[in-house]
């Protein structure tokens, strides 16, 4: 495969998974799939962290991230907690 063609898929991807986390925070449903509206947020979150409040903003938003990642994470096989056994 070319070099271009592997970039592209890559970008592709990328791509992907980005319009994929929109979908996954409820945004679609939220807006009712209203492009202009998603455009329109997205760039109100662009001029927010290119403002002076723009780090306090990722740093709120990163956070709000990870905790929802986390709890989507399926628990550790050692954090699983044991079914109760049965004594009759």
């Amino acid at each position: 495969m070319r070099t271009w063609q592997v970039e592209r898929r890559k970008r592709t991807r990328h791509l992907i998974e980005l319009g994929g986390l929109v979908a996954k925070a409820g945004v679609v449903e939220l807006t009712g799939d209203d492009r202009a509206t998603i455009y329109g947020a997205l760039l109100w979150m662009a001029d927010k962290l290119n403002s002076e409040d723009g780090e306090r903003a990722r740093e709120l938003w990163t956070g709000k991230g990870k905790q929802a990642f986390e709890a989507e994470r399926p628990a550790r096989a050692h954090d699983r907690t044991q079914p109760p056994q049965d004594r009759a």
